[in-house]
């Protein structure tokens, strides 16, 4: 198959119409401005919807209507953008709509500045909006990625009936590689029991979130954590590199990770027995196979471009087994290669617990 150059907002946009978004609404931000820019051209010519919305607020209760009559439907921001659709977010997830939410991460708090950042990880995987609802969260770590991730949230948002997001960031968004447009083969769901196509010869239904009755949120919810649970035994993903013999294993996401593969080559070149973990679903956390690295390795370093927040979910995972240190960066900046190789030799050779500020 030949490779086609895409940057990384592009490969989401033309993925995502290539696993049949029919309606996006959306409002600018950097740095994911080129995915609205891509579809305002290309979604119209394939039969489908585009919406600059008059706000973030609006585009995200666009596709809530969108969705709940039938369509494959997104909307794309970046983190003070996503704030804004957190309650939608749980009005989506309570009415087990099916939507794909991409988030190209910024630097924060605030405003923050345009460059890339790990700083929404809170605000993704422990729900943001309020009430007990949960996301399937992807992290990409490359175009390919990118461009592979958007079609599988497509089905998966569809399988689950659920909100499905995609996180990156500043780097991944904006760095251009080779892809190949892989298509697998995508699936049909049918939406024909709960979807609002108009009451014509059929019972009127209803797509609501108020249960008022008796114990009808509580068995409800109960219903919504039941999916979750399911998510944990069959959506879990994730890579390692070089575990076999580490003694030193790093804990990243995302351009993190990345970043992190290449200090990693280097160090082991140089003799250190160190591997990297890399979740790919942030949401569920691969808890266990963490719990299992544990039980054989001697120290963790996770690697964050934020003030250190995945590390609570892998100090929960290790659970004392193994020390666990944070490089962490939360200043929205550039972080190279030879940062975090200086930063992993100082790991290797001290107790200390390191935040850069």
């Amino acid at each position: 198959m030949n490779k086609i150059l895409m940057k990384g907002n592009e490969a989401v946009a033309e993925a995502a119409i290539r696993a049949g978004l029919k309606f996006y609404a959306g409002y600018p931000i950097t740095p994911q401005n080129e995915i609205p820019e891509y579809l305002s051209k290309r979604l119209p010519e394939v039969g489908g919807v585009f919406i600059q919305a008059e706000s973030e607020i609006a585009a995200i209760n666009m596709i809530y209507g969108a969705s709940a009559c039938g369509a494959r439907v997104m909307t794309s921001s970046s983190s003070p953008g996503i704030s804004l659709k957190q309650e939608a977010l749980s009005y989506m997830a309570s009415a087990e709509l099916p939507a794909v939410i991409v988030n190209m991460m910024r630097g924060g708090p605030g405003l923050g500045n345009i460059s890339g950042s790990q700083a929404d990880y809170f605000q993704a995987v422990k729900g943001g909006g309020h009430g007990d609802y949960r996301l399937l969260v992807y992290s990409p770590f490359s175009v390919q990625e990118l461009w592979d991730y958007t079609i599988l949230a497509f089905e998966k948002a569809d399988e689950w009936r659920n909100p499905v997001m995609i996180l990156g960031d500043g780097v991944v968004a904006q760095m251009m590689e080779p892809i190949i447009q892989r298509l697998p083969e995508l699936k049909h769901y049918d939406k024909s029991s709960w979807a609002l196509t108009g009451a014509k010869g059929r019972p009127s239904r209803f797509i609501r979130t108020l249960l008022m009755a008796e114990g009808e949120l509580e068995k409800h919810n109960r219903k919504l954590q039941e999916k979750y649970s399911q998510w944990r035994e069959r959506e879990v993903r994730y890579e390692t590199y070089f575990i076999d013999d580490a003694e030193i294993v790093v804990v990243a996401f995302g351009s993190a990770a990345r970043i992190s593969l290449s200090a990693l080559r280097k160090l082991r070149q140089e003799g250190m027995k160190i591997g990297l973990f890399r979740p790919i679903t942030l949401y569920p956390f691969p808890e266990e196979p963490l719990r299992q690295l544990a039980q054989e390795v001697e120290r963790f370093v996770v690697v964050e471009f934020n003030a250190g927040q995945m590390i609570e979910d892998v100090k929960l995972a290790v659970n004392g087994m193994a020390e666990v240190y944070l490089y962490g960066r939360p200043g929205g900046s550039i972080v190279t290669a030879e940062d975090i190789y200086e930063a992993l030799l100082n790991y290797a050779f001290t107790e200390k617990v390191m935040l850069n500020l």
